[in-house]
């Protein structure tokens, strides 16, 4: 028999960026808090605590998690089962990683909405000494809220902060006198995707590759100019390889090979791990190497070339 499923609702931020009042708020609100049985978990104690005398009817059950330790299935399993929870809210730790929480989680509880808060005051400090913990709480966020931020706040360099980890998340900005700015900055590729032949620099290629995935098929039929670096493998099929670049983005720690599927024409001559300059044409077609359809660089030209600078690429 499958088991019930239950929505989560993930909080994210760190301590004082405003999560706790939120979610009162949120629970306050007849229209989200109607009567249905609500699990709270709080894996965090700041300054500002709930009310529950104030919550839209009487259907809260709260428990406060001390310790990452406490973060286990057998006590989630056994919360939810206390509370007879139709739903769950979690008012995460910013010090945990979110990887924790999902590897945690019982059966049948599936994450509905992550929202992530930062107080704009503090979220460049936090940025530049926890650099890995902020990758980690934005990459998986849908909405990413900039709250009491004062009128001269700088929401182009929060932006660029947030871009260069994800696309997919919404942003909002809110100031301290309440008013509330959703993010419209333009963000622009640093490469022409109208151009001919698209050039993709040394330093724009974690950009290329990340978008490349997000979207390929905006990509179909576009020629691209490029430096990778090749992997062979007998297991390929015949006539393919692999070409990327390893990208890194936050820390030393997640560095990885970021690859494309590319087929080699018939002549060309590619050796495992070396460096070329490549053009492409850009199929998007099904690849056994991705085991579904993906982006193809079908290559045209090759040619050696010595390693970039900087053969890491990142996002900065």
């Amino acid at each position: 028999m499958a088991p019930k499923e239950i929505p989560v609702y993930l909080f994210t931020g760190f301590l004082e960026s405003g999560k706790t009042t939120f979610i009162q708020d949120t629970l306050q609100d007849v229209r989200f808090n109607s009567g249905e049985k609500t699990l709270l978990l709080v894996c965090e104690e700041g300054e500002q605590e709930y009310e529950p005398e104030n919550f839209s009817g009487h259907n809260v059950c709260i428990r406060t998690l001390d310790d990452v330790e406490e973060l286990t299935e057998e006590n989630l399993e056994r919360w939810a089962k206390e509370s007879r929870c139709e739903r769950v809210i979690i008012e995460y730790n910013g010090m945990w990683l979110i990887q924790t929480l999902y590897d945690n989680m019982p059966r049948g509880w599936l994450p509905y909405q992550n929202m992530l808060f930062f107080d704009g005051n503090t979220f460049m400090n936090y940025n530049a000494n926890m650099r890995s913990l902020v990758v980690d709480k934005i990459r998986d966020a849908e909405l990413c809220v900039f709250n009491r931020l004062p009128d001269d706040a700088d929401m182009t360099a929060l932006h660029k902060v947030v871009r260069g980890i994800s696309r997919r998340a919404d942003i909002v900005y809110e100031f301290r006198d309440g008013k509330v700015v959703p993010d419209e900055i333009e963000d622009p590729l640093p490469f022409d995707l109208d151009a001919p032949v698209v050039e993709i620099e040394d330093e724009d290629f974690a950009l290329f590759y990340r978008d490349i995935t997000e979207d390929p098929k905006k990509y179909k039929d576009k020629t691209v100019h490029t430096k990778v670096q090749a992997v062979t493998d007998k297991r390929f099929p015949e006539g393919y390889c692999a070409m990327g670049r390893h990208i890194m983005t936050c820390c030393v720690e997640d560095i990885a090979f970021c690859p494309l599927v590319a087929r080699i024409r018939d002549g060309m001559t590619i050796t495992n791990t070396g460096w070329y300059m490549i053009t492409a044409k850009i199929d998007f077609r099904f690849s056994r190497l991705y085991a579904k359809k993906g982006p193809v660089f079908l290559l045209e030209q090759i040619e050696p070339a010595e390693p970039p600078q900087q053969p890491v690429a990142t996002f900065y």
